[in-house]
C-alpha cells in the first residue's frame, strides 16, 4: 500500500512548509516555539478545544525539561554532572527514550550513539558554539568518554549506572521524534484522529486533511544549503518521518568544512557522500534515531542496514541521486 504520494523525484524531506488552508473554521492550528525549534500542529476540527494549546506546550516543555543539555536544571544534565558509579533513577520519558536508543545503537553497531555529547562540545557543535578544530590528542583523549554501552540499564529501564564517569548524553537525534509522539498520544487522548504534528521537520500524521482528500500536506525543500526556494509538495498519511541531513548545519574553518555528524569511530566529523536521509516509521522518535544513524553510515552501508531491518529509507547522495530501500520502493507513484 502506498502511504503517501511522491510528487517530484527531487524533493527531500527537509524544511518543512505547510499548504493548508490557514483561515478555514475546519482546522485548529497550534503553533509555538521548543528546542531552540518551531512546532505547528494542525488537527481537522469544527470545534476548538481552548485548553488544548496549554496542554500541548505544558507537554513539551516537560519533555524540555528532561531531555535538554541546554538546562542546566534538566534531567540529562543532572545524568552529565553526576560522576559517580551509583544507580541514577530515571522518569518514565527518559526510560523510554533511552530504552530505544538502546536499541537502536545496537541494532547499528554504534553509528548512532548518544553518548558523543563530549565530542559534539570540542567540535563546536553543542552549548559552546566557538568554532574548534582540536588536534588529534585531544580527540584521541575526549573518545575514552564515549560509548553507549559504558551506561549499565537495569531490565526495565528505570535505572542506569555509569562504568565510565565522565560520559555525557545528548538526545538531540531523538528527543524532537519522541516529542512529536507524544503530542499525537495526547490529541488522541483528546479525541483527535485527524491531526499532524510537526517539530522541527520531524512529522507525524493521523487521519485526512479533508473529506474529500485522504492525506496530509507537506512542503519539502531540496537538501541545498543555500536554497529555500525550490519546495514540493508531498501528501502523507498515518506515518511519521524524520530526516537528518549535513547540508545546513556546518562551519568552516581554515578553508576545510565541517559537519555536525561526528563519527564514533574516529571522533571527528563524517565526511561522507550522503546530503540526506528521510526515515518512514509508525514511531517519529525511531525515525528520528535511524536516520541519524543511517546518514552517519553513509549510503551503501546506510542502504545495507535499511534492508536488512526492513526500514522504509530514502536517501540523496552527493550528486541528487534518489536513493531507497527495498521496503520504501513501492511508495513512489510511477
Amino acid at each position: 500500500m502506498r502511504f503517501f504520494q511522491y510528487i517530484s523525484i527531487f524533493a527531500c524531506i527537509g524544511l518543512i512548509g505547510f499548504y493548508v488552508y490557514q483561515n478555514s473554521p475546519h482546522y485548529h492550528i497550534i503553533k509555538g516555539d521548543i528546542f531552540g525549534t518551531n512546532y505547528n500542529i494542525k488537527i481537522k476540527t469544527k470545534i476548538k478545544n481552548k485548553e488544548l494549546k496549554d496542554l500541548i506546550k505544558q507537554k513539551l516543555e516537560a519533555i524540555n525539561s528532561t531531555m535538554s543539555v541546554f538546562k542546566e536544571d534538566s534531567e540529562i544534565s543532572k545524568i552529565n554532572q553526576n560522576r559517580t558509579n551509583s544507580k541514577i533513577t530515571l522518569s518514565d520519558d527518559m526510560s523510554v527514550v533511552l530504552k530505544a536508543a538502546d536499541k537502536v545503537y545496537r541494532q547499528s553497531s554504534g553509528w548512532f550513539d548518544p553518548t558523543l555529547e563530549p565530542l559534539i562540545e570540542l567540535w563546536g557543535f553543542g552549548k559552546n558554539k566557538e568554532l574548534k578544530n582540536p588536534n588529534d590528542k585531544k580527540v584521541s583523549q575526549t573518545l575514552k568518554n564515549v560509548g553507549f554501552n559504558k551506561l549499565k540499564f537495569s531490565s526495565n529501564y528505570k535505572r542506569l549506572n555509569k562504568t565510565n564517569k565522565n560520559v555525557k548524553l545528548n538526545l538531540s537525534a531523538i528527543a524532537k521524534g519522541y516529542a512529536v509522539d507524544q503530542i499525537a498520544k495526547l490529541l488522541e487522548n483528546q479525541g483527535y484522529n485527524d491531526y499532524l504534528v510537526e517539530i522541527g521537520g520531524e512529522i507525524r500524521t493521523k487521519g485526512a486533511r479533508s473529506d474529500t482528500e485522504d492525506a496530509w500536506s507537506i512542503g519539502i525543500n531540496r537538501p541545498i544549503a543555500d536554497n529555500h526556494d525550490n519546495i514540493v509538495v508531498l501528501s502523507l498519511s498515518n506515518m511519521a518521518v524524520a530526516t537528518s541531513g549535513n547540508y545546513r548545519n556546518f562551519y568552516e574553518k581554515d578553508g576545510k568544512t565541517y559537519a555536525h555528524t561526528i563519527s564514533y569511530k574516529t571522533g571527528k566529523p563524517i565526511i561522507n557522500d550522503t546530503l540526506s536521509v528521510s526515515v518512514f516509521h509508525d514511531s517519529c522518535m525511531y525515525a528520528d534515531a535511524y536516520a541519524t544513524a543511517i546518514l552517519a553510515m553513509g549510503s551503501k552501508k546506510g542502504l545495507d542496514f535499511a534492508n536488512k531491518h526492513k526500514l522504509k529509507v530514502v536517501i540523496f547522495d552527493e550528486n541528487f541521486n534518489l536513493l531507497t530501500s527495498n521496503e520504501a520502493k513501492h511508495i513512489f507513484k510511477d
